[in-house]
């Protein structure tokens, strides 16, 4: 079924269309951002169990963004009479103008920026859901869960314990201004489980794994598959040794793959980036970053997860932007603000953490795109080195391009074939265009992750997927 529009948007709509009216006679642009998103939290042990907003609004409220003489203002507010519209535009008005005012009288940098473009659209999207968050069975989902957990204990060698969870929201956004209209809405819904077991010298280990995608709660009942296959994985953990450091021919799996995509393409060609001079990425626009094997993607429209929006934040019509074409890199994602300041076109990655949050450039989805080796070739093509798999956490340098990533487990291979002995954890480092020039297979399947979310700086988080194929590259171990 679709996924229904806000009805409370629906009622303030009218309300807010004479709001922008009001304000456009004193401002050359003005839009508003409405928000209204309901969900759950699930998270069950075998010691605990938390239900977060149990179908309850998460998120509710608006901002407002003008523009005047190259500089804009915002104001974000969660209370709105729908029959006091005047008083609300004075006092909006009144705000703007304070910033304005404090804008002309400090003496940091601005930038002045030319005015957003406002082309007339008209649009309203409600995405598939077979289950709605807010109408969900919840006391079933908790016992779902509750099984999970118990069969990770029952089957795990040495189990501690196993927590289960999983999250859903429904989200209903409404973008006005001028000549827009955009409404849209859609559920999205990960969950995960995380076991926790001793290996033989006394070492705590985890073995994770997670499910999302743009559907409704329906997919949490999909976990247990992936709890089925957690005995094996901690085994390999808890006989797991420490690697020797050096530079290894690896294949990434394709969750791994991801956390590469994630972090050698993430914030290093955020565009918001490049007008700051904080990037190495803007130095390489039209220059080798990779083999030619390397194609990647970004944007809302490129894979069905759990980003996979209609508009943005500011407005824009979401995007499949080819980042890097067989090597080279070809652009990188800005906001629509980044995107005046550059002089070229947004590309949908307007996006805020929540209706009063800033609107930065960000990642949606990140994705390698396949090739055509098969992952059987790929190892038999290696005399020494590692598959790596089990991604948990990165960082990077979009200053140097340097990159960071934590890998649960690799799977030794020696002249061409797995030999069934496995080290754990593993930090893999480099500079990303040796580490994507050596990309030399790439396997013809392809996998989206979207458990995750991304932080700008220390903060600012908003969800996130990335994914790929297998790839065979080389890579510094530790």
């Amino acid at each position: 079924m679709k996924a229904p529009f806000s009805a409370y948007l629906e009622s303030i709509e009218p309300a807010l269309r004479s709001l922008v009216e009001i304000l456009g006679k004193q401002y050359e642009y003005v839009s508003i951002l409405s928000t209204d998103s309901v969900g759950f939290q699930l998270t069950l042990s075998q010691h605990s169990k938390s239900v977060t907003n149990q179908n309850r609004t998460t998120e509710r409220g608006s901002v407002v963004r003008v523009y005047r003489g190259g500089r804009y203002s915002e104001f974000a507010f969660n209370e709105f009479d729908r029959e006091k519209v005047a008083e609300k535009a004075a006092e909006i008005s009144a705000e703007l103008e304070k910033q304005f005012s404090l804008l002309e009288l400090c003496a940091c940098e601005t930038y002045d920026t030319p005015v957003l473009d406002d082309e007339p659209i008209e649009l309203f999207c409600e995405k598939e859901a077979e289950i709605l968050p807010e109408t969900a069975d919840t006391a079933k989902l908790i016992d779902e869960l509750m099984s999970v957990s118990d069969l990770g204990v029952k089957t795990i060698p040495g189990a501690l314990d196993c927590q289960a969870g999983g999250s859903s929201t429904h989200i209903s956004k409404l973008f006005l201004s001028r000549n827009r209209t955009m409404r849209q809405s859609y559920v999205y819904t990960e969950g995960m489980y995380a076991a926790f077991a001793p290996s033989k010298n006394g070492e705590m280990k985890m073995v994770y794994e997670g499910v999302s995608g743009l559907c409704g709660p329906e997919i949490l009942f999909t976990i247990k598959d992936k709890i089925r296959e957690a005995p094996k994985i901690m085994e390999d953990v808890q006989g797991s040794g420490k690697i020797v450091p050096g530079e290894y021919d690896v294949i990434t799996a394709p969750d791994v793959t991801g956390l590469i995509a994630h972090e050698a393409f993430g914030h290093g060609v955020e565009m918001d980036m490049f007008v700051k001079g904080r990037a190495l990425g803007a130095d390489y626009i039209g220059q080798r970053v990779g083999s030619e094997l390397v194609t990647m993607h970004e944007g809302a429209l490129c894979a069905e997860s759990v980003t996979g929006y209609a508009f943005d934040d500011e407005g824009t019509l979401a995007g499949d932007v080819t980042e890097i074409d067989h090597g080279i890199l070809r652009t990188g994602i800005c906001d629509a603000l980044a995107a005046k300041r550059l002089g070229v076109r947004p590309t949908g990655n307007g996006k805020r953490e929540n209706y009063a949050h800033k609107a930065y450039t960000r990642m949606t989805n990140t994705i390698f795109d396949s090739g055509s080796d098969s992952l059987d070739d790929m190892i038999a093509s290696i005399k020494f080195g590692y598959l790596l798999a089990g991604s948990e956490s990165g960082m990077e340098d979009p200053k140097h391009w340097g990159i960071q990533c934590i890998i649960g487990r690799g799977y030794e291979i020696k002249d061409g074939k797995l030999t069934g002995n496995v080290v754990s954890p593993i930090v893999m480092t480099g500079y990303v265009p040796d580490l994507l020039g050596n990309i030399s297979m790439t396997s013809g399947d392809r996998c989206v992750f979207g458990t995750g979310a991304c932080g700008k700086g220390h903060k600012e988080w908003v969800k996130v997927a990335d994914g790929g194929p297998y790839l065979k590259t080389k890579a510094r171990l530790g």
